[in-house]
Order: structure tokens, then C-alpha cells, then sequence
């Protein structure tokens, strides 16, 4: 009897299975101590760590709000840089192109750490101490190839015969630029930002190196509160908050970036 193509095989649905076991468990372990009225053993169901949280540690709030400026003002830039440089790779030839994109490729595949130190000597060779300006010129220049490459490869879907047909009905380079390619490219430019402000957001290793005082953002408060706050369990309910936060912000992305497609 020949089977049904479309059947999953039984090892395919057990290797998923565990996978996504594997993925949300830390998840749903870190939810669930949120709520544990202890630090160290589990004791029971309590709202402590919250509580706490809203009222007694305001140095996580004053570095959520960090990271929220950082994330969105070097999101911004990078995403209008890299769309740039993008558009340029795709739309112009010229002898450079190949070694400018192997550039983009290698600061991809560069370490953080290697990253971080690079940008705390040229700051520091140029004596500024600029504080979020710093941090914010860093998540700058590490999101620009993440940006390029992802806005690439949507115009490398992009039929260029429309560009020829909007140059014969009379439309200049700028109109063609504004009024062909930024809108076909629209959903890989949203998708871009999005990614910059996550990793922006989640950055720690370079922000270390290239923050001061004054300039610390949710990360390296985190990390600071784990290793030196008492009530260090805090940072599991200002995660779950987060992990709200994210999921929520995803949906409604995914949703917008259908319509646009459908558009």
C-alpha cells in the first residue's frame, strides 16, 4: 500500500517535538520562578519578585529606558544606512563591489569581543566619552551588515524591468528610488529595524566595553544585578515582562508584514 507523501515521518515529528521541548523549557522554568516566593529552593506561588520590582528598583527601569533609546535611535540610523548601502550594492556596478561586500560579510563572522575592544580603543584614541552616544554609535556600526544583507536579499527578488518601464513613463532616478524601490523593499527594510533594535537590545559584550557611568543599558544591569543585588530574582519577573513584551511585538510585526505583502 504506498503511503501518503504528505504524511510527516514518525523520527521527523519526535526530533521537532524534542526540539521545541528543548527551546521553551528554560522558558517556561524561568516563568514559572518568577512567581516562587523563595530565592534559591522552591517554596510557593507568590507576586514578590514583581513587587518588588515596581517598587524597589528603579536603576532596572532607568536601564530598560537606556536600552530603549539605544535600540531605537541606532536601529533607526542603521536601518537608513544600510538600506542605502544595500540599494547602492544592487543598483550600481562598479569595481569595489565585491570587496565591499566581503567587508559586510566579515564584520558578520567577527566576535563581539573583538568588535567591542576595536571600538573602546578608537574612542578612547579620539577621547570620547559620550556616554549613550558611545554605546549608541557601536550598536551603529554592528547593525549596519545585518541590515544591508537583509534588505539585499529582498532586492534580489526585485524585477529590474520595472525600473526600466518606470524610466520610460519619464520617472527620474529619485522617483524611481522613492516611488519603485522603497516600497517593493518595504518589508525587508521592517524586518531589518526589527532585527537591529534585537540585537541592539540584547547587546551586552560590546556595550561593556564601549559604556561609562551614566550609560548602562538592561543587559549589563542584569548582569550586575545577578551578581551583586540581594534580590537578584527580580531579574526573573523583569524577564518574563520582556518575554511578554517580545511575543506580543512579534505578533503584531508578522501581521503587519503579511499585509504589506498582500498589499
Amino acid at each position: 500500500m504506498p503511503q501518503n507523501p504528505l504524511k510527516k515521518p514518525f523520527l521527523s515529528r519526535i526530533v521537532f517535538t524534542l526540539t521545541v521541548i528543548f527551546l521553551l523549557l528554560p522558558l517556561l522554568v524561568l516563568v514559572l520562578y518568577s512567581f516562587n516566593d523563595g530565592k534559591n529552593s522552591w517554596t510557593h506561588l507568590s507576586l514578590r519578585w514583581y513587587k518588588i520590582l515596581f517598587e524597589r528598583k528603579p536603576q532596572l527601569w532607568g536601564a530598560f529606558h537606556h536600552s530603549i533609546i539605544v535600540a531605537l535611535v541606532s536601529g533607526l540610523f542603521s536601518t537608513a544606512i544600510g538600506t542605502l548601502m544595500a540599494i547602492g550594492l544592487n543598483w550600481y556596478r562598479f569595481k569595489l563591489k565585491p570587496y565591499i561586500r566581503s567587508v559586510i560579510f566579515l564584520a558578520l563572522i567577527l566576535p563581539d569581543i573583538i568588535v567591542g575592544l576595536s571600538l573602546a580603543i578608537l574612542f578612547s584614541s579620539w577621547k570620547m566619552n559620550l556616554g549613550l552616544v558611545n554605546v549608541i554609535l557601536a550598536h551603529i556600526s554592528f547593525n549596519i551588515p545585518f541590515v544591508t544583507l537583509m534588505v539585499l536579499a529582498r532586492l534580489d527578488e526585485f524585477d529590474n524591468s520595472i525600473l526600466e518601464v518606470a524610466s520610460d513613463l519619464g520617472a527620474n532616478e529619485w522617483q524611481r528610488l522613492t516611488r519603485v524601490i522603497l516600497p517593493i523593499a518595504s518589508p525587508g527594510i521592517i524586518s531589518a529595524f526589527i532585527t537591529a533594535v534585537t540585537l541592539s537590545l540584547e547587546d551586552f559584550v560590546i556595550t561593556v566595553f564601549v559604556g561609562s557611568v551614566g550609560s548602562t543599558t538592561l543587559p549589563v544591569a542584569i548582569n550586575n544585578a545577578i551578581r551583586k543585588d540581594p534580590d537578584s530574582n527580580v531579574v526573573y519577573a523583569l524577564s518574563v515582562l520582556l518575554i511578554s513584551a517580545t511575543v506580543l511585538l512579534a505578533v503584531c510585526v508578522r501581521r503587519f508584514l503579511k499585509y504589506l505583502v498582500k498589499r
